[in-house]
């Protein structure tokens, strides 16, 4: 059986009873770091007795043939990652894939997250939500996934480095306006947990000129269309003054969304919506 458990996200005492019993009786641990498992289990007070298997990003490719192997022979092979649920984020989901298609089974050890947990404590809406991962690393190719989620209706969760998130935060402006309104989840868990909410732009002024250390999760409040105070015509109009006054069409949707503090790619999809006589 393929057990997968769900760690702690920093405090061990939200590690569950069956992830105790689990830990102490598998034959085979595959762990993201096997020195983070030895303190957990040392904080748990229990110990493991089987056979540890160091099963990273770095090496999932090159180990999923002895895990294969492991499976197929009838052991049970726990998997469990620095914090939170294997394969969100994290190593899992091939070997999940790999089970899946020789049907062994899957037993999932229920257990802290930190994307539902971010969701809790940002107050944002709880209803709907979609999950983003890591935002990408480079600028350029941050503000086109930040442009992906402009209309995106649903409470958005994703996973930011402290290195990058001032960087990642002047984007968000950029594309989303600074309106929005957002949370900053660090070290949710552990000793100095501390949620910061507010708009983009006061989250952004909140990021300058300070050290951010530990792990970070970030929500956003999903766009909402019943709240939009300016109308597609107003959009156009005001695109087409600028470019009267000699702007180039791209400078002219980026002026207006300055203007308006609107996301430039609403203003971009009202230009491409207007009819062709008033573009």
């Amino acid at each position: 059986m393929l057990i997968l458990a769900c760690g702690p996200l920093g405090n061990a005492g939200d590690a569950t009873a069956r992830i105790k019993s689990a830990l102490e009786s598998a034959p085979y641990i595959a762990a993201e770091d096997s020195r983070k498992l030895s303190r957990l289990t040392s904080d748990l007070g229990i110990r493991y007795q089987g056979k540890v298997i160091s099963y990273f990003e770095g090496n999932e490719s090159e180990r999923i043939d002895q895990l294969t192997d492991i499976l197929k022979s009838g052991e049970d092979l726990l998997v469990i990652t620095d914090a939170g649920a294997p394969g969100i984020s994290d190593p899992g989901y091939r070997l999940i894939r790999v089970a899946v298609e020789n049907q062994i089974p899957i037993q999932v050890l229920p257990g802290p997250s930190a994307v539902t947990t971010s969701l809790l404590l940002s107050g944002l809406a709880t209803d709907r939500f979609c999950f983003e991962g890591f935002a990408p690393r480079t600028s350029g190719t941050r503000k086109s996934w930040y442009e992906k989620l402009v209309t995106e209706e649903r409470t958005i969760i994703f996973f930011e480095a402290p290195h990058r998130l001032q960087e990642s935060l002047v984007d968000a402006v950029e594309v989303l306006g600074g309106n929005r309104m957002a949370a900053i989840c660090r070290e949710m868990t552990k000793t100095y947990e501390e949620t910061i909410r507010g708009t983009l732009a006061e989250l952004l002024v909140w990021s300058t000129g300070r050290e951010i250390l530990g792990e970070l999760t970030l929500v956003l409040a999903g766009f909402d269309p019943t709240k939009q105070e300016h109308s597609v015509d107003e959009m156009v109009e005001l695109v087409r003054a600028h470019e009267k006054a000699g702007e180039m069409r791209k400078d002219a949707i980026s002026q207006v969304a300055k203007e308006l503090n609107l996301p430039k790619r609403l203003v971009f999809d009202a230009m491409v919506s207007a009819k062709p006589a008033e573009r």
